[in-house]
């Protein structure tokens, strides 16, 4: 019992060694810094190219001009982490968390935010075609000039998102919550999902277009 109790003690130490020097591992492409602490640091302009950043915690961290497609942020904590610039196609953030998060610019076509709860983040200019954004916490989130063609909302929370300027073709919003989201001048004729009581609870104009067979409420969420 005691040969049991050290052996497992020693297995831990080895452990606890092993995953401190992964951490400590340069920052290079394909680098494995799953569950280390990774915060305030100054990592632009860099290739981390298909990098391991689970359950890391990122916070105050700067990526911005990076190319990082494919690399793995799920359930990784990234309070006001900024991503302005960077590449990041097909890069996975499920379950990912924080708020104020900047992807101004990025490039995130295709990517996975499935689940993630990135509130009042700020995706100006940014590529989110086909991305995959089901279940997902935007709240406050500003979504201007954006192009989400063909990206998967549905069930996504928009409450109070701005939507100026972007495009919306072929966005699958059924069921997604969207109170007093902002859609003054914005195009949702083809979208997909959208109803009429998710439309009543919105904020837009006489410039809204709406989807065939919706029309326009005679007083916006916001007015």
């Amino acid at each position: 019992m005691i040969r049991m109790t050290l052996a497992a003690c020693l297995l831990s130490v080895v452990s606890a060694g092993s995953a401190q020097a992964a951490c400590n591992s340069p920052y290079k492409q394909g680098v494995d810094w799953s569950g280390c602490f990774k915060e305030r640091l100054m990592l632009g302009n860099r290739g981390l190219v298909e990098s391991n950043l689970s359950k890391a915690y990122l916070s105050g961290t700067s990526f911005s001009k990076s190319d990082m497609s494919g690399s793995n942020f799920s359930e990784a904590e990234l309070m006001r982490v900024s991503f302005n610039s960077s590449i990041l196609v097909k890069a996975n953030f499920e379950r990912a968390y924080g708020s104020k998060i900047s992807f101004k610019k990025a490039d995130l076509r295709k990517v996975n935010m499935h689940k993630a709860e990135l509130q009042r983040s700020n995706f100006t200019d940014a590529n989110l075609h086909l991305a995959n954004m089901l279940k997902g916490d935007f709240f406050r989130s500003q979504f201007i000039n954006t192009n989400l063609t063909g990206a998967n909302m549905q069930r996504t929370n928009l409450s109070r998102t701005t939507f100026k300027g972007s495009i919306l073709k072929g966005t699958m919003l059924k069921e997604a919550y969207m109170y007093k989201a902002r859609l003054e001048g914005v195009d949702l004729s083809e979208t997909v999902g959208l109803t009429q009581d998710q439309i009543a609870r919105t904020c837009g104009d006489d410039k809204t277009k709406l989807p065939a067979g919706l029309t326009r409420p005679e007083k916006w969420a916001c007015d």
